[in-house]
Parts: structure tokens; C-alpha cells; sequence
């Protein structure tokens, strides 16, 4: 059974393996967790037969205006089990009493954000991949 949480609580990097998957330079588990602590919100989705975190969004806000979601992501073995939807949803009710909540996405993603009420628009980027994987603490 899939339980979703709002908090890290006592979240090891051990139960964060396997995510950034494609990445050329992904973080670590234990960077993982260090950008999840940073964040203003988490939710997470725990498989509680294994305990193992098998999805996670997070937030970036100033809690006045704006918050920004820079990170979804779902296991493989996971995919397609409404994980990844639950995940948006609930991280938006959280963020539902501020402006503007904004992310980007690929184009063939659009329409999965679009399903929670999301609208496509146009952004500028700076990417550093030599940093993908997290900056030294």
C-alpha cells in the first residue's frame, strides 16, 4: 500500500535510491535528502510494505506570492498507478493560497500538468550540468 506524506520525519538516504533516473549526473541519496530538507514543502510517497520512498515533489516558496515546484518524480517500478497525480495534487492544495505556482516541463509532459489545472506558458532556463549533481555543502 502507497501512504502519502507531507514531511520528511526520519527519512534516510537509504530510502531515496533509485530516483533522477536518465540523469547524466544525478544526485546522490544523500543530496537528495539535503534538497528535500531545503524545501519549503515535500510530499512523499512511501511504500509502507518496504518503507522505501518510491515518489516525491517538492516546493520553493516566499509564502507571500509565488512558489515554484522543481522537482516530481516517481519510481519506474511505480509509474502508471496515479502516484505521480496524487503527488501534484497534494502539493497543490498546499500552495492553493498563493499567486502563482510555476514549474517547467517538457512539451510532451504539458498535458499531465494540464490535467490539474496547470496552463502551458513560455520560460527562459540556465543550466549548469556540470553542477547536476548538487553543489558541495
Amino acid at each position: 500500500m502507497i501512504r502519502f506524506v507531507d514531511s520528511l520525519g526520519d527519512t534516510t538516504p537509504e530510502q531515496l535510491q533509485g530516483f533522477f533516473v536518465g540523469w547524466p549526473n544525478p544526485p546522490s541519496p544523500q543530496t537528495h535528502l539535503r534538497i528535500l530538507q531545503k524545501s519549503t514543502a515535500v510530499e512523499l510517497a512511501v511504500d509502507d510494505t518496504t518503507g522505501r520512498v518510491v515518489g516525491f515533489i517538492n516546493a520553493l516558496s516566499d509564502g507571500v506570492l509565488m512558489a515554484y515546484i522543481p522537482l516530481l518524480e516517481v519510481l519506474p517500478e511505480y509509474q502508471g498507478q496515479g502516484i505521480g497525480r496524487t503527488l501534484v495534487e497534494r502539493m497543490l492544495a498546499r500552495l492553493g493560497n498563493l499567486y502563482a505556482v510555476d514549474l517547467l516541463c517538457d512539451p510532451e509532459l504539458q498535458p499531465f500538468y494540464a490535467q490539474a489545472g496547470m496552463q502551458p506558458a513560455t520560460g527562459m532556463l540556465l543550466r549548469n550540468y556540470a553542477r547536476q549533481a548538487g553543489a558541495d555543502s
